[in-house]
Parts: structure tokens; sequence; C-alpha cells
């Protein structure tokens, strides 16, 4: 994919950058989006001098339809070999309490940018024959967890989007998949609210590779670490009450 381009959402820090790093040491070009404009260029940079690809970027709040618009016309008539929704936030705290605006905010850009992004490059990749998205999801995708209603929601979407994704690409030659990372040592907590919980956390880069070995077995999904694995898979075993009850003790402590 020498000459084709990976685009990366919330490509300015923590998990968008280790991807971006991984795709750009493979000889692929990056388009990185993320809202902040400087720190975008400073990773763009980097990439260019280390992997000697071609980089651009886009400055953009993706949770806007008008901002996320100027992503997609970027995209246009470009040669997407990868695309990586990762751009996404979450929100600790009890329901009731939540702004309406950033509940909005975060469904737009957790939900809807990821959708629009995955549908404005599957036509030329099913075209090319070659691609994969990535979809960003979250081991809050197998339960609901009070707390952080809205963002376990809209994980399990992005989880079921992926795989159903996957079974329609399976014969394209184009590959579709949700990476389902737990808690990982990036700023998400810090900016949901509280970075105090969920302290035992993996890093970027152990996600990434994860992601890269299940993109390569065609995997539709996968968990990253071997506890985060166990622990989604057995919340399938349990009734949805009990589900929710364990999952808030956990997600504040």
């Amino acid at each position: 994919m020498s000459n084709s381009w990976a685009v990366v959402t919330g490509g300015s820090s923590g998990l968008g950058v280790a991807f971006a790093e991984r795709v750009a040491s493979r000889g692929t070009n990056v388009l990185l989006a993320a809202r902040s404009g400087d720190r975008l260029d400073e990773v763009a940079a980097d990439l260019r001098k280390r992997f000697r690809v071609e980089t651009e970027t886009v400055a953009a709040d993706l949770g806007d339809a008008a901002q996320r618009g100027r992503l997609i016309e970027a995209i246009d008539g470009r040669d997407v070999g990868y695309l990586v929704n990762n751009a996404g936030f979450g929100t600790i705290g009890e329901f009731a309490g939540a702004d309406p605006r950033r509940i909005s905010n975060e469904l737009n850009l957790n939900v809807l940018a990821l959708t629009e992004l995955s549908r404005a490059v599957t036509p030329g990749m099913i075209r090319r024959r070659r691609g994969a998205i990535i979809n960003v999801a979250s081991t809050a995708a197998f339960q609901p967890i009070p707390t952080m209603a809205v963002y376990a929601a809209s994980k399990a979407y992005v989880l079921r989007f992926s795989i159903a994704l996957w079974e329609e690409l399976r014969h394209t030659g184009v590959r579709a998949m949700a990476i389902c990372p737990g808690p990982t040592d990036t700023a998400f907590f810090a900016n949901a609210g509280n970075d105090k919980v969920m302290s035992k956390r993996r890093t970027p880069d152990q996600v990434v590779d994860t992601t890269f070995q299940a993109l390569k077995r065609h995997r539709p999904y996968a968990v990253d670490g071997a506890n985060n694995a166990a622990m989604a898979f057995a919340t399938r075993l349990a009734p949805a009450r009990l589900q929710a009850k364990l999952a808030k003790l956990v997600a504040t402590h």
C-alpha cells in the first residue's frame, strides 16, 4: 500500500498516534484528523521525518457535521488503504446530571462520525479490492455501564456495526473490524472526568499489536489483553441486571 493513505481520526495523541506510527512504518501515507491543529502538525512532522511518508492534517471537531464534511472532502478521490476510526470520548457520571450538549457531542463523534467516515471509504476500497476499516470500540461494548451509560451504549453500536460490516465485506478483499481495548494509558479517563479509576492500564502499542494480529487473521473484532478478553467473555454468561451491577463496581474503582 505504498501509494495509499491511512486516515486516522483522533490522531493527535494516545491510540491515534500509535496507529499512525504503525501504518507509517509500513510505508503508508497518513492523513491525521483531530481538533488540536498544532499538535496534529507536530505528529505529522514527526511521521514524515521518521518514516519518510507523506502526511496531511485536517484540524476539525468530527462531532460537528460541517467540520466532519471537510474531512470527508479531503478523503474523496484518495486511495485509502486504512481508515482508523479512533476519535471518541466518554463521560463519567450519573446520566441525569449530564450536560445534554455533551451527550449529543459524544454520540455524534462515537457513532455518527465513525459511520459516515466508514461509508466514505468503503466504495473505493471495494472497487480496489483492498483496504481495512479499523473501528475503535471498547470492552465497555459488552455490557451496560451505569455512570458511563452513553459511552458504553455507543461502543456497543461500534462493535455490532463493525461485525456486520465485516460480514458484508468478507469476500471483497476489504477487511473491517472492531478493536475493543480495556483501560489504556491515554488521556481518556482524564477527559471523561476521573483519571483515578481503572488505574491498571494497557499501553497504546499493545492495543495496536492486538489490532493488527486480529486484522491479519481476518477477525471481525478483538479484545486487547487476556484479562480484558476473559472479562468480556464472562459478561455474556451473566443476566443483564448483574452485568450492570458489576460494571458499575468496576467503573468506580
